[in-house]
């Protein structure tokens, strides 16, 4: 397995620090990862995110690490005031953006919830919708030699049986699962049980640590609410409770042999965060 960085886990200096998506491609260097990950790109001002992608790329080449995968948002039930073709084609965009940074795998969110009041709609009731969306788009993507997937991510596609439901009725080689250790919690799901079912799937995976205090102590400042009314909040690798070794087991099991990425989005100092993650990463592989 080798280790990856998300972009995301640099959102701290980005926003505060003047970092950009290109200049922490150096940081991820020194911190000792294998690859970095790009969420969405946020190109400077007048340059497109084609061009962008290319800089990124060449950076990337130039300080000898991987862009393992490009992660973009998209929402085949809502998005585009509801035109699933014409979300498809966004996403299809973003294809063309991921092969212009080099990458072999890119994912993109399915779906986060209905807009407007339910009713008598639960997943299943859309399933075959989003599946229409997701295997379009990975038809594409193997044409580009990248491969697809969406991640447990978003509270309404998160439970392990909705996203196992989902690539199997995609039924497509190119399409896969990205999977996030942590965000089954958001879902109430232990991780190690949630990651076993879903790990024949994966092409992906990321590590993701939580603190967790019971629904029943009350609320928590600067602490996410899960859907079951538990509280969860993002920490340093190895600090929460996520059972990451007992995860990576399960994945081992079915042959995963592909990066193992951190995803922080802690409080905690982001210096010592990274640092601990990167240690944890390599120790436990």
């Amino acid at each position: 397995m080798k280790t990856a960085i998300s972009s995301y886990s640099f959102d701290y200096l980005m926003q505060c620090c003047g970092e950009t998506q290109l200049s922490v491609i150096s940081k991820a260097k020194e911190l000792g990862f294998d690859a970095i990950e790009f969420t969405d790109l946020c190109p400077p001002e007048k340059v497109t995110q084609k061009e962008y992608a290319k800089m990124l790329k060449e950076e990337a080449e130039k300080i000898g690490i991987e862009i393992s995968c490009y992660s973009v948002s998209a929402d085949l039930l809502s998005g585009s005031d509801g035109d699933l073709e014409k979300e498809i084609e966004k996403v299809k965009e973003k294809v063309d953006i991921a092969a212009e940074l080099g990458v072999s795998l890119m994912r993109h969110d399915a779906t986060f919830s209905f807009n407007g009041e339910r009713g008598y709609r639960g997943f299943i009731n859309v399933v075959d919708r989003l599946a229409e969306g997701c295997r379009k788009i990975t038809e594409y993507a193997e044409t580009k030699g990248i491969k697809t997937m969406v991640e447990n991510h978003g509270f309404f596609c998160q439970d392990s049986d909705r996203v196992e439901l989902l690539v199997n009725t995609v039924a497509h080689n190119n399409f896969g699962l990205l999977i996030d250790m942590g965000n089954f919690m958001c879902a109430d799901e232990d991780p190690a049980l949630a990651v076993s079912r879903c790990a024949p799937y994966a092409f992906n995976v990321h590590v993701k640590d939580f603190i967790f205090k019971s629904g029943t102590e009350g609320s928590v400042a600067g602490f996410l609410q899960t859907r079951a009314g538990n509280y969860i909040r993002g920490t340093i690798a190895g600090h929460g409770v996520v059972p990451v070794r007992q995860c990576l087991a399960a994945l081992k099991r079915v042959g995963y042999d592909g990066y193992l990425t951190l995803e922080f989005e802690g409080p905690e100092r982001i210096d010592d965060a990274l640092k601990f993650g990167s240690e944890f990463l390599r120790n436990i592989i």
